[in-house]
């Protein structure tokens, strides 16, 4: 089935766990960036603080910026570069893009800086990190802007579990919005389309 294809609200509670937490875990590869996407989120931070030391890749790619819901705020890049930062992260290694405010914008923001840090075609691995229920729209989106040769490990930033998201509300609600989110980019074309077994 194609995720345009997808009706939600007719999903069991396994198909929703099969299309949400379906991408393969992470690979042990190592990679020339890590990839943060944006949110205040701790578990992120210690993640990416955690690949960089155990020499995965050399730059970490921060993303986010601080306007959220109509509240203009320290960017979200900026608070992680300050958390990697009192985590031994160099500042060398920390590159960062303060204007985007949805994935999408994570993404297409990040384009220019990698560009000019890295140079798009020396990038051959990008280690993605994010929670684990937004795992499977990250990287349709990488793979929907980022140049077609680049390469993908799934790096979690442990939080929401596919076995029993369903028992906490906030889980819950966030990967029932995955579910949406999936099927209606896909459907408007703003990730790419692609058939999924659930």
């Amino acid at each position: 089935m194609l995720l345009s294809e997808i009706q939600p609200e007719l999903l069991s509670r396994e198909q929703i766990t099969n299309l949400v937490f379906g991408t393969k875990g992470d690979d042990g590869k190592a990679g020339d960036c890590i990839f943060v996407f944006g949110g205040k989120a701790t578990r992120r931070v210690v993640k990416a603080a955690e690949l960089y030391h155990n020499k995965r890749a050399p730059y970490i790619m921060l993303t986010g910026s601080g306007i959220r819901w109509g509240k203009n705020e320290q960017s979200e890049a900026e608070w992680m570069r300050e958390k990697l930062l009192k985590l031994g992260v160099p500042d060398e290694a920390l590159l960062l893009e303060t204007e985007s405010a949805n994935t999408t914008e994570n993404v297409l923001a990040s384009l220019l800086v990698l560009e000019r840090k890295i140079g798009l075609e020396k990038i051959k691995r990008i280690l993605i990190v994010s929670s684990p229920s937004h795992m499977r729209r990250c990287l349709l989106t990488l793979q929907t802007y980022m140049p077609s040769w680049i390469e993908y490990s799934m790096c979690e930033a442990d939080r929401t579990s596919k076995n029993n998201w369903w028992e906490n509300p906030d889980e819950e609600k966030a990967v029932l919005h995955e579910v949406e989110a999936l099927a209606k980019y896909s459907r408007q074309g703003i990730i790419r389309d692609e058939e999924v077994e659930i």
